[in-house]
């Protein structure tokens, strides 16, 4: 496989990956975090950093709006819940590793 045609692929599966997320609302990150180890905010942070490394100026804010399709504080009122005292649990078992 020619190396264009590998990151058309990635790209292509990102964008798929992204688009799942935007659609699966029900999923908090901080489940996402308790079971892969990365969330929404992970994306949007290593979408930041790979534009940083370009040279491209991109705010979090608008890097977070990439990823979530909307303002963070949007998708924050609309779709986040308040995290369970075992989902909080979980996450401070496995904070170091994130």
């Amino acid at each position: 496989m020619d190396e264009q045609t590998k990151i058309e692929l990635e790209a292509a599966v990102f964008r798929r990956l992204v688009d799942h997320l935007r659609n699966r609302t029900d999923v908090q990150n901080i489940d996402m975090m308790n079971l892969a180890g990365f969330c929404r905010n992970c994306l949007s942070n290593w979408y930041q950093d790979a534009a940083e490394a370009k040279g491209i100026d991109l705010t979090k804010a608008d890097a977070r709006e990439i990823v979530y399709g909307m303002p963070y504080d949007e998708w924050k009122s609309k779709f986040q819940s308040e995290a369970s005292a075992e989902q909080k649990a979980a996450f401070e078992k496995s904070k170091p590793q994130h």
